[in-house]
């Protein structure tokens, strides 16, 4: 199955695809949508929501998986998160792929053990994970991340073994 993994963020939104085979991950490909800070929000919007598109028509995932928001000390840029992780799921909704949805905390335990992971030590899995994986940035890295959590947890529920 191919998983589009996705990292939510209004200036830079990262997103990469892997497929997974059983227990077996490999890389396809990655990157990342930056957006203008001094455009208005709705073309900012917009921007992400056509390049998103574009990544969905080109790899045609099988399943996605969005980080969830984390609530931060400045109502404005949380809720210009949500409002970016919300053309986030328009996009995979639209093309009709079911999206699983992952706390940040649950990725950084599924890749590296536990939940207080930095990201190096997120970035460092991922890249043990997907070798020779050439990933264009944090959050592309982190959107990789968030595939393989949700790839790991696919398998899971296969063998009914809870996650």
């Amino acid at each position: 199955m191919i998983i589009l993994g996705l990292d939510p963020g209004l200036g830079c939104t990262g997103w990469g695809v892997i497929r997974a085979e059983g227990n077996r991950l490999s890389h396809i490909a990655n990157g990342q949508v930056r957006t203008d800070a001094r455009a208005p929000l709705p073309e900012r919007l917009a921007k992400l929501h056509a390049a998103l598109g574009e990544v969905v028509t080109k790899y045609r995932p099988g399943g996605a998986a969005v980080e969830e928001v984390f609530v931060n000390d400045n109502p404005q840029s949380t809720l210009k998160l949500g409002q970016a992780r919300g053309v986030v799921l328009l996009a995979a909704a639209q093309a009709g792929v079911e999206v699983g949805e992952y706390a940040p905390r649950l990725v950084k335990k599924a890749l590296v053990g536990t939940g207080a992971a930095d990201k190096n030590q997120v970035h460092a899995m991922v890249q043990r994970l997907l070798p020779g994986a050439q990933i264009a940035g944090a959050d592309a890295s982190d959107a990789l991340a968030v595939a393989i959590t949700h790839a790991h947890h696919l398998a899971s529920a296969r063998r009914g073994v809870a996650a």
